[in-house]
């Protein structure tokens, strides 16, 4: 097996556009120079994840996760890292190359990696039986022919066939060299008590069900025979890849369309999916007959927060369900709800009307959802005082749920009028009600959700026995490390000033090269051991692959300069005045496509170090990465359009010798502090105790005295930036 080179990742990371990426998975709205949206990593209600197009990077201001494209697709949808890789390459048409895995790298392939091909191999087994087996053509093919599914639906669904035989499947995944334990994990197969082992979905047709990245996680199976005694549906088992409650059908197909017309369809079943898809109506999902529950909602709210729940005309399937619209305005989604004609559901519906005509019937009919709730619960009931109490019980409860003050006071005004209540009276009702959920929620929050009371604990280890330390002093170094790890991540590859090489002629230098030639030349080394590591790979960047990838990227905007060029002098003869008109404009074109290409190589080289750090395949890097370049706040456009504000990277020559100074100076307090506690330990009646003494004595003197240089340093500007 093999491995992706590093050219090939630098490519991959130079082609990514977060936004393009993340968008796949939740929907963006641009806030000055990112982008915001709802966390998919926890239950976000108000946006609080960030994503940077310009450093590539994402981080959620709440939870903390986030990272590069690809540290995003790792922890969002399980992938390894080089699967991440494949995914971008994959989105970006570049050709992936790779060299020979070890043996410890092919070992370290997961139990999830395998549960998904071994899916993945079932999906095209499953297709292949229903096109091109004599079996499919003949049993599962007429069967979607009768349902009045196409072709184009088909093979958009990746519908397929399960042949009828006990174990077509088992044996064709053995001669594939699949491992049987991995078939019955995922489900594909049983294991009963005698140790026979048996296709699951043995001569029924099936519904292959996506991740919302496109990853096959599990499959629904429906049966083509009349056998009460057959179960009609059974669908794949909870296992590692897949948790139906964390699941949508058709969610992976949908979403572009859900995000486009901001607005989420929520049906039922399969074929509800399927036939409103092929008819138009592709923002479509389904719960796949399950009770709706907070994952769902949680998936659906990442693309919009406007849902549509079509319900058919059976009362009592309705008023079982209406838990889950209680669920979505908890969220804090908009709700309106459907009813079908008397005798359809969305299959039958979406296959006798035309595309024009389901939107029609949609717009038309879908209705608030305390009117559509008022009317289904108090039908029959209105002479009923109890049973009426009892109902506006019930409304009262989805009214308080509402997260939003304004929505919730609206809808009271709405119950007010619609049920003849006085309007304060609901009130009272609706806070009561609030009040008591806030305690069942008080009291019932997982423990993990809980927010505690962040303890500060340093990470500092001592190399001798692995301890935490927890002093003070300890504790400062830490973080003047992380400050100066900070400036070496986001900056590093950018110029700092001129040395001076053995000729005397001044060379540029990087501030990374400015951070390692002032540690090495006092001899001082990383503490914190992630920061030593991050550090040494900044470094291994930089220099095996900086200046090939520089000069790559030179070129290429440089083609884009070009371009710029050729297209600005056209536009200039064909609109200039006069022929000293338009070397007045090309001398101003000129200079805007230097500029544009001083600007290009500047923003490359801010960018370099911290997009690949974050890209790293060790998940402490990436997380620690992240923390240190993001920047939750940046100054709108009308703070900086008439005015320069000094930026971070305008003080470097500041910033970074202060930070380097402020590490050496927390070294000293060290070295101080153990002098002082030397002395403090001295034995007086030791024979040696007045050499001893004098030895600690100069040591505290000396190291008193270097810090009272740096004392100094920390206030001056100690290098001379490049001009």
């Amino acid at each position: 097996m093999s491995r992706i080179d590093q050219d090939t990742v630098n490519r991959i990371l130079d082609a990514t556009d977060i936004v393009d990426v993340v968008s796949d998975f939740v929907k963006l709205k641009r806030r000055g120079a990112n982008y915001i949206g709802l966390c998919p990593f926890h239950n976000d209600r108000t946006p609080s994840f960030s994503v940077s197009k310009a450093k590539g990077l994402c981080k959620c201001f709440s939870c903390g996760k986030g990272g590069s494209a690809i540290g995003f697709l790792m922890e969002l949808e399980q992938l390894s890292y080089v699967d991440a890789l494949k995914y971008l390459a994959k989105k970006y048409n570049i050709e992936i190359k790779e060299h020979e895995m070890t043996d410890a790298e092919i070992e370290a392939k997961t139990h999830r990696e395998s549960m998904l091909a071994i899916n993945k191999f079932a999906l095209d087994q499953f297709e292949h039986n229903l096109i091109d087996d004599p079996d499919g053509q003949t049993i599962g093919l007429p069967y979607f022919r009768e349902r009045g599914i196409s072709d184009l639906a088909i093979k958009r669904f990746h519908l397929g066939y399960s042949l009828d035989r006990r174990d077509a499947l088992l044996n064709s995944a053995k001669q594939q060299g699949f491992n049987e334990k991995y078939l019955i994990e995922t489900g594909l197969c049983i294991k009963n008590d005698r140790g026979q082992v048996y296709d699951r979905f043995k001569g029924r047709v099936i519904y292959p069900i996506f991740s919302i990245s496109g990853k096959v996680v599990g499959f629904g199976g429906r049966t083509l025979r009349s056998d009460k005694s057959i179960a009609k549906y059974v669908n794949s088992p909870e296992s590692t890849i897949y948790s139906k409650s964390n699941e949508l059908y058709g969610l992976y197909q949908a979403k572009q369309s859900i995000v486009k017309k901001n607005k989420c369809i929520l049906v039922e079943g399969y074929m509800d999916v399927i036939s409103m898809s092929q008819s138009g109506i592709d923002n479509v999902v389904a719960s796949s007959g399950t009770a709706l529950t907070d994952g769902q909602i949680r998936l659906i709210h990442r693309f919009t927060e406007n849902v549509t729940v079509i319900y058919d005309s059976d009362a009592a399937g309705i008023k079982a369900s209406l838990r889950g619209i209680d669920m979505l305005l908890a969220e804090g989604m908009k709700i309106k709800v459907l009813l079908l004609p008397q005798g359809e559901d969305p299959d039958s519906f979406a296959q006798s009307h035309t595309t024009e005509e389901v939107e029609q019937y949609i717009s038309d009919h879908e209705t608030d959802f305390i009117r559509f709730k008022t009317h289904i619960l108090l039908e029959g009931v209105e002479n009923d005082p109890i049973k009426r109490s009892e109902v506006i019980t019930d409304i009262v409860k989805s009214i308080s749920v509402i997260p939003d003050n304004i929505t919730r006071t609206v809808y009271i005004g709405e119950c007010s009028r619609l049920l003849n209540i006085d309007e304060t009276v609901l009130k009272l009702e609706v806070e009561k009600a609030t009040a008591r959920q806030r305690e069942t929620y008080k009291y019932n929050e997982p423990q993990s959700q809980r927010k505690e009371t962040p303890v500060v604990q340093d990470l500092t280890v001592d190399s001798k026995n692995a301890e935490v330390k927890t002093n003070t002093a300890d504790i400062l170094l830490d973080n003047c490390e992380r400050e100066l790890l900070k400036y070496a991540i986001k900056y590093g590859a950018t110029t700092l000033c001129d040395a001076i090489d053995e000729n005397g002629d001044p060379i540029p230098m990087s501030v990374l090269e400015y951070i390692s030639e002032e540690l090495n030349i006092d001899n001082i080394d990383w503490i914190n051991p992630l920061h030593k590591k991050i550090f040494s790979d900044a470094l291994k960047l930089f220099h095996q692959s900086w200046i090939a990838d520089k000069e790559r990227h030179l070129m290429k905007i440089q083609e884009e300069r070009e371009e710029i060029w050729n297209n600005g002098v056209a536009n200039i003869k064909a609109t200039a005045a006069n022929m000293a008109d338009i070397k007045k404009q090309e001398i101003s074109l000129k200079e805007k496509c230097d500029q544009f290409i001083i600007d290009q190589m500047n923003n490359f080289s801010n960018d370099y170090l911290d997009l690949r750090l974050a890209s790293s395949p060790d998940p402490a890097i990436r997380q620690l990465t992240v923390d240190l370049v993001s920047e939750r706040h940046q100054l709108s456009k009308v703070h900086t359009k008439y005015s320069h504000i000094e930026t971070e990277q305008d003080r470097l020559v500041d910033l970074v010798p202060k930070a380097i100074a402020s590490v050496k100076d927390a070294h000293l307090a060290i070295m101080l502090k153990r002098q002082k506690e030397l002395l403090s330990k001295l034995d007086t009646t030791a024979v040696d105790y007045t050499t001893q003494l004098s030895a600690i004595l100069k040591n505290i003197d000396k190291y008193t005295r270097l810090r009272m240089d740096l004392a100094r340093d920390l206030g001056e500007r100690v290098i001379v930036p490049r001009r």
